[in-house]
């Protein structure tokens, strides 16, 4: 619901609005997925090629990643469908309720609390994205600097109004409470995958979530979903355990390989997440004359960090994790899952959170936020 009668939308919104879920991959898979086999239809023909028939259920299972991400977009689409219905009605019983127009309640609950910006934040903001703004000056770009800030104050605003009236109009979301259970029923089957005690990790092995990272330390995007899992560790404590597992994909990434390895030779020496701070922290130094001077840096024992990655000791461990995320249906990184429900691409915190919050209460844990 657009709530500024605008005239324009302003230029860098789609900067601004916030992290968009992209990671590095590899083309789809070919592989059959077990739910797709699951799903399968009747045996309908749709085709023969001398005399012998393709059915359409031969054409889903080559099809099978590509029709999952059809399914996938199309719950997505009507999950945000819901949520937006669920809203306007929230807004007409309100509305209904207090004897006025749902126009009247917005502008009396959203716009008309909603103060317009300062100079002083319009001259802040443009400062601070002045870099994506380019040479366009304050003065023109101003009044839409005002719009934009405006518009984001009374979407925190409509989101507190329609907070509140969930909570005097209970609502019972059945279509999430399905998708949510569907994707725990999924989760159980890959957990025993994915999860290895011995994998480099932080948290208490019986957190009540088990986050399991599959990345490349040469993915550009793997290094912008590192803020967020610090913040998601900070913040619950230990009620999570954070694992991570090797996803090098060297046809696009040729350092990936030998920076994976040099994780678990710093983790031989019990430093892996240093180095796995130092090497997303400067992702153009992954050659292994690099790596070793970040070891030494790090204070590992340089000539133990120098054999162990020379020698390729760690090249076999890698593989297995790589192998482990395959078969757990990952063909891009970062892919994260939290207790078996898997996350693609940089996710922001709040999404990560979201998944993290049902996950505690499914579990009968107390939700950290």
């Amino acid at each position: 619901m657009t709530l500024v009668r605008s005239k324009k939308m302003f230029p860098l919104s789609l900067v601004l609005a916030g992290a968009v879920a992209l990671a590095c991959g590899l083309a789809p898979s070919s592989s059959t997925k077990a739910e797709a086999a699951d799903a399968k239809a009747p045996a309908k023909v749709l085709a023969t090629v001398g005399g012998q028939s393709i059915t359409q259920s031969d054409v889903e299972t080559l099809a099978a990643d590509q029709l999952a991400k059809i399914e996938e977009q199309r719950q997505d689409i009507m999950a945000k469908a819901l949520e937006a219905s669920i809203q306007n009605k929230l807004i007409d019983l309100e509305a209904a309720a207090k004897g006025v127009t749902r126009e009247a309640l917005l502008d009396s609950e959203v716009r008309n609390k909603v103060t317009p910006p300062t100079d002083a934040e319009v001259d802040a903001f443009y400062n601070e994205k002045k870099s994506q703004i380019g040479d366009r000056t304050k003065e023109s770009v101003a009044p839409q600097i005002v719009q934009y800030l405006t518009q984001q104050r009374q979407a925190d605003t409509y989101t507190k109004l329609i907070d509140g009236l969930k909570a005097k109009y209970p609502v019972s979301n059945l279509l999430e409470s399905e998708r949510v259970a569907a994707e725990v029923e999924k989760a159980k089957t890959l957990r025993g995958q994915i999860e290895v005690a011995t994998a480099p990790a932080k948290g208490p092995a019986a957190a009540p979530v088990q986050i399991v990272e599959f990345s490349d330390f040469q993915c550009p995007f793997c290094s912008r979903v590192v803020p967020a899992l610090h913040q998601v560790v900070d913040t619950y404590k230990d009620k999570v355990r954070l694992q991570y597992r090797q996803f090098p994909l060297t046809s696009i990434h040729p350092m990936a390989q030998k920076a994976a390895e040099a994780s678990l030779c710093a983790n031989e020496q019990g430093k892996f997440w240093e180095m796995h701070d130092a090497m997303f922290g400067d992702q153009a130094g992954l050659a292994v004359d690099k790596l070793k001077d970040k070891a030494k840096t790090l204070g590992l024992n340089g000539d133990q960090f120098a054999s162990c990655l020379d020698s390729g000791k760690m090249a076999a461990a890698v593989n297995t994790d790589q192998a482990a995320g395959t078969a757990a249906g990952v063909n891009g990184t970062p892919a994260i899952f939290v207790n078996g429900r898997l996350l693609s691409g940089a996710q922001p915190y709040e999404a990560i959170a979201k998944v993290i919050d049902e996950e505690l209460k499914r579990t009968g844990g107390t939700v950290a936020r």
